[in-house]
């Protein structure tokens, strides 16, 4: 079995480390756009040309499926990319967990790219899902981007911001770009007020994986055996897990247990 995944950057690594702890005998290609990113402050048209590419990138290595680990381009191009390559190759979109987060009650803020804040896509999921909740979207310019450069001090900064837009009694966010699951405690801790209940942060890694096992019909098997190979993709060139990658838990993960051919 063969799984892909792709990104702007480095947001695919949690769905990716996701997907290996699912199925350790699965193959993995990871194809990601550096010279392109960040995709949030471009047009829809230009997410979604920059989308077909990496994803036809990926396609060339014959996956069973193909995880859009991606929030942005999920928004803004599902539908070229399912034109482009269904039903031959299955594509998995990731949705913000609004849903989820939701059915907790309280007040609750979505972190997004500018291009995701305040879509129609987002406002539609908002309205299906969240009617009744007090939903506020937050707008986190630069810090998909500061993730992907491994950025410390840029990430310090684009979180700060954020948290200044975010309510003070906000119980619930939703992690509304993959790369911001790379940076979670970093976010928790910015947004966490004392004296109020321990944040609760919703992701999609987990479910993206799940789902990408269910459509092609094939069964977690975390115990299986760690064989599977992991191909990296950058803007369509093969080469290694970049350093960057390795400043993230998810990344070393992947490396420690699939060394990159």
């Amino acid at each position: 079995m063969k799984i892909a995944l792709m990104d702007s950057g480095l947001g695919l690594l949690p769905a990716a480390a996701a997907v290996r702890r699912l199925r350790p005998d699965a193959d993995l290609v990871l194809s990601w756009d550096p010279d392109g990113m960040p995709w949030g402050p471009r047009t829809p048209e230009d997410i979604t040309e920059r989308a077909l590419a990496v994803a036809a990138a990926a396609a060339e290595h014959a996956p069973d499926v193909l995880i859009v680990a991606c929030n942005t381009a999920s928004v803004h191009s599902l539908p070229a990319l399912r034109a482009r390559f269904e039903p031959d190759l299955p594509i998995i979109g990731t949705v913000p967990a609004i849903k989820p987060a939701a059915a907790g009650g309280g007040h609750v803020a979505i972190w997004a790219t500018p291009a995701t804040t305040g879509s129609a896509y987002q406002r539609g999921l908002i309205e299906q899902f969240a009617a009744g909740v007090d939903v506020t979207e937050v707008p986190c310019p630069g810090l998909a981007d500061a993730v992907h450069h491994a950025d410390e001090a840029a990430v310090d900064v684009a979180v700060a911001a954020a948290a200044a837009l975010t309510p003070e009694d906000v119980t619930t966010v939703v992690l509304g770009c993959t790369n911001y699951e790379l940076v979670a405690e970093r976010i928790r801790a910015a947004v966490q007020k004392p004296g109020r209940p321990p944040l609760i942060l919703h992701g999609t890694a987990g479910a993206v994986a799940a789902q990408a096992l269910r459509r092609v019909g094939a069964a977690p098997a975390p115990d299986a055996a760690a064989q599977g190979t992991l191909t990296v993709l950058l803007s369509g060139r093969q080469e290694a897990l970049p350093e960057t990658a390795l400043t993230y838990e998810e990344g070393r993960f992947l490396q420690a247990v699939t060394p990159a051919r």
